[in-house]
């Protein structure tokens, strides 16, 4: 399935037993893949849109071979003040709709993934990187700060020396550094990046969307609390989980030594 979207791609995988998965491809070629407003709220109904189908089970979000996306389009955000800034709601007022995703997105980058591009896969659930992906937030050469997470986002992900490294001076790092560092879960081969994100996206389908949803909230909550207060969460979500048909199901295929058959409820 095709949606008629300007600035993205939109598509809907075949994706293991009855469950499917979303793809969406930033698609402003010219731009490198800069966020403006118009790709912004495409790309946040593209994802509310697939929340909202029980057949999807997770969400791959990519660019193309040159850019995840090159950062924000300044020449969009230039003529801003702080006035209008602030009531427009710059950046947070179409932003922020990732965060409203309860099901897993998976960022696949490659090339260019810099301030606004950087900020956009961080705010997913996980990173694959092509060998050739570059990523870093280099506002302050703008005079500006990182405005969607990066200063927030960056020293969980890859701790405070790091991240204040390159917010400081705007550098670059690799698809190896970031790995090492802990911002991407796993690099491979640019002509190998679809293929690998498609797999991944077809092993989650597999498995209880009731039970990728309760992973990703409890994980998150990692970022958000006191670990006292993650771990009382944590272990709530996993007694719930034992009142789910899914749990019934995976346990007594293990126990009898057969595939699980998942209903996701």
């Amino acid at each position: 399935m095709s949606t008629p979207y300007e600035n993205i791609l939109v598509e809907t995988r075949t994706g293991a037993g009855s469950m499917n998965y979303g793809w969406i491809a930033l698609n402003r070629p010219k731009a490198l893949n800069a966020l403006n407003d118009p790709l912004m709220d495409e790309l946040g109904a593209a994802l509310l849109a697939f929340e909202a189908d029980d057949r999807i089970a997770c969400i791959v979000l990519t660019g193309s071979e040159k850019a995840f996306a090159a950062g924000a389009d300044i020449a969009m955000m230039a003529p801003f003040n702080f006035a209008n800034a602030y009531r427009k709601g710059l950046i947070s007022r179409n932003w922020d709709t990732l965060r409203q995703v309860r099901k897993p997105v998976i960022a696949a980058v490659a090339g260019f993934a810099l301030g606004g591009g950087c900020e956009v896969a961080m705010a997913c659930d996980l990173i694959i990187a092509a060998d050739n992906a570059r990523f870093g937030q280099p506002e302050v050469k703008l005079g500006i700060i990182p405005g969607a997470g990066g200063t927030q986002r960056l020293p969980r992900a890859v701790g405070k020396s790091k991240a204040m490294d390159l917010a400081l001076t705007g550098r670059m790092m690799d698809a190896a550094e970031a790995e090492r560092a802990g911002l991407v879960s796993r690099v491979v081969p640019a002509a190998d990046l679809h293929a690998e994100a498609d797999k991944i996206a077809q092993t989650l389908c597999g498995y209880s969307t009731l039970t990728l949803m309760a992973i990703k909230e409890s994980v998150n909550r990692a970022y958000e609390a006191p670990l006292s207060e993650g771990l009382l969460f944590e272990r709530r979500l996993f007694h719930a989980l034992f009142s789910s048909n899914d749990q019934k199901e995976g346990m007594g295929a293990f126990l009898e030594k057969r595939p699980p058959s998942f209903t996701h409820d």
